[in-house]
């Protein structure tokens, strides 16, 4: 969408989160809550696109790689918006105003936003909308025409004003010709001397402007966060949107309430995946393959017809092969495990090569961590067509060779050649009588 820059409001620390991280970085599946608001605004096109910050939060904003612009003192919202125009100087298209705690906007309300208001050929545009309660949110007030008159804040609204159901959602669209001359000319109605950007549209509208106002079909979509309720009740519909992607995709999600999948993975169709599900990350699974309940899988790559779990772990760095299994209780981390071979339970994979066709048996243990401070860890070498038994370790750095076999009970610290059996454990003694003498004594 040609034209279009944008400001995001996002100087509050959010003092109702009870939090030493500032609200807007607080995460919501993956990625911090600002995240969401400038990826709509990227997906717009708005440029440029500026982010209004305290000086307590202007650092952290940049190293985001935000274009920031610092409000000074928290002196109102219509002060936050003031406080980018140094960044928007010779901008002439239409200005997109943004709250940095709302979350779950998408591109598509904001491109029916701007659309609207283009063709209106409206001075300035509202996003309002009509929630189920209206609390104190500022009335939408218009004409007997129809026509957006001013926004009334909830607690200054009269006994008429407060049953307006249309509420304004601190999200508008301006031209940049019409918003400088309408903040310059914002006056502190209040005892903490802010200036609010609400004030704007009755100016506009009292210069003869013409202000419209576009309803979101969906409330939600409007909601700010401010709270760690209302965080998570933003988590749970943006977690809604993800899973109806995927299942509309091709993925069966046996129960998608208790599936936590984050926008970055992605997910080929005729996956399964059961419940108490989380995907996070650069997580990639491919056609055919399933995931069992109460499996966790971080920056993993699980390839066709794989299984995994329930009750995985699966770290970064992790890629299983074609038909490959990743069962109870194991944990996997940079490690890649060959096409059908087998890690069935209770097993911990790190740093490892496994080839093809190979079963890992239960409680196998890679111990990699460096004897001494400063080394690097070492890696485990398993090759195809390997069997090894129960209870095994393997001390890396080693390699066992393809077609070998491991005894259990073997902690394998030298490597072990093609096909050969390798056993390291002591010869096992009887004592004859030795349980009955102790029970006597």
């Amino acid at each position: 969408m040609a034209d279009v820059a944008a400001v995001v409001m996002a100087g509050g620390l959010g003092t109702r989160m009870r939090s030493a991280v500032p609200k807007h970085f607080h995460a919501l599946l993956g990625r911090p809550m600002i995240d969401w608001i400038l990826e709509a605004g990227r997906a717009v096109g708005a440029d440029p696109l500026v982010v209004v910050a305290s000086p307590a939060t202007e650092e952290r904003f940049a190293a985001a790689g935000c274009d920031v612009a610092v409000q000074q003192r928290p002196l109102g919202t219509g002060d936050a918006v003031r406080a980018a125009r140094r960044r928007l100087e010779g901008y002439e298209g239409d200005v997109l105003v943004l709250s940095g705690d709302t979350p779950m906007l998408t591109a598509e309300l904001l491109r029916d936003l701007v659309a609207a208001h283009r063709q209106a050929n409206a001075d300035a545009t509202i996003l309002s909308a009509e929630p189920p309660d209206p609390r104190l949110y500022g009335r939408v007030v218009r004409d007997a025409d129809g026509h957006v008159v001013k926004v009334v804040e909830g607690t200054d609204a009269n006994e008429e004003e407060q049953r307006i159901r249309e509420v304004n959602t601190s999200i508008y669209v301006f031209r940049s010709a019409t918003l400088w001359p309408a903040l310059d000319r914002l006056e502190p109605k209040n005892v903490q001397g802010e200036l609010y950007l609400t004030d704007a549209v009755e100016v506009v509208t009292r210069s003869g402007g013409r202000v419209a106002a576009y309803l979101a079909p969906d409330h939600r979509a409007t909601d700010g966060v401010n709270t760690r309720a209302e965080l998570a009740q933003a988590a749970a519909v943006l977690r809604d949107r993800i899973n109806e992607c995927h299942m509309l995709a091709g993925v069966t999600l046996l129960d998608p309430q208790s599936t936590w999948i984050e926008p970055t993975v992605e997910i080929e169709a005729d996956v399964t995946i059961h419940p108490f599900t989380i995907l996070r990350g650069a997580t990639r699974i491919a056609t055919g393959a399933e995931i069992g309940a109460n499996t966790v899988v971080v920056d993993a790559t699980i390839g066709v017809d794989a299984i995994v779990g329930p009750f995985c772990y699966l770290r970064p760095g992790t890629v299983l092969g074609e038909s490959s299994k990743a069962g109870s209780y194991v944990e996997i981390k940079n490690s890649r495990i060959g096409d059908r071979t087998k890690v069935p339970h209770l097993s911990y994979i790190g740093d490892a090569e496994v080839g093809d066709d190979t079963n890992i048996g239960a409680g196998a243990i890679t111990a990699n961590f460096p004897h001494q401070p400063g080394f690097p860890k070492g890696r485990t070498t398993i090759g195809s067509n390997v069997r090894t038994g129960i209870h095994n370790g393997f001390v890396a750095p080693i390699e066992i060779g393809d077609g070998a076999w491991i005894a259990a009970g073997s902690v394998i610290t030298k490597d072990v050649p093609a096909d050969a059996l390798a056993f390291a454990r002591p010869r096992q003694e009887n004592k004859e009588g030795y349980a009955a003498r102790r029970r006597q004594s």
